[in-house]
């Protein structure tokens, strides 16, 4: 039996694509995406779970009284009722609290575009991530699949990948070159893994 998986996801869905494509190639074969949800109603990733026939549903936090314990609730809910075995976060904009996340122990999974431990935790996300190491002159950065607990960026690392620093970069040009040679590399590898109990 396939796990079934769920991708929450907050914009673009880049990191939804790779993952759908992957299950295409059959890169991705103990596992399959059978829920999208978004926290934010005009998220282009509802397209692309649309146009991969993915049942796809938006959950917003003003709509549970701004309640950060509802809106966790919600999505807790929604997750029964698909029966979903796996939580991927593809973009996902909002921290989990213990609340949710101790109910899903390695059954988390995010990514992050940085090498773990540097540049990451609270604060540190999209550019911001590539801005700090710019600015701190690293060579060499890259991306990191990790399971997801209380703390931000703190949970147990699945994979990494290296992607180099190169002269000119804009922290733009990075975040393409990491998405591109890191986070579309690993991440599918990395649910796969999970998927079939590897890890």
């Amino acid at each position: 039996m396939k796990k079934r998986i769920a991708v929450l996801v907050s914009g673009g869905g880049t990191n939804l694509q790779a993952i759908l494509d992957a299950q295409q190639r059959g890169e991705i074969k103990s596992g399959e995406v059978v829920l999208v949800i978004a926290n934010k109603a005009d998220a282009y990733a509802l397209t692309r779970a649309a146009n991969a026939g993915v049942d796809r549903c938006v959950i917003l936090k003003k709509d549970c009284g701004s309640s950060q314990a509802a809106f966790e609730q919600a999505i807790i809910d929604k997750l029964e009722e698909y029966r979903i075995d796996i939580i991927v976060l593809a973009g996902f904009m909002s921290i989990l609290s213990e609340f949710f996340t101790s109910r899903y122990p390695r059954r988390i999974l995010n990514v992050h575009p940085s090498l773990i431990p540097s540049f990451c935790g609270e604060g540190f996300y999209g550019l911001r991530v590539h801005e700090a190491a710019l600015k701190k002159g690293v060579k060499v950065t890259g991306a990191t699949v990790h399971f997801v607990n209380e703390i931000p960026d703190g949970g147990e690392i699945i994979l990494q990948k290296a992607v180099d620093v190169l002269p000119g970069d804009t922290p733009e040009i990075l975040q393409r070159r990491v998405m591109e040679q890191a986070e579309w590399v690993i991440f599918p590898r990395a649910v796969e893994l999970v998927c079939a109990g590897e890890i």
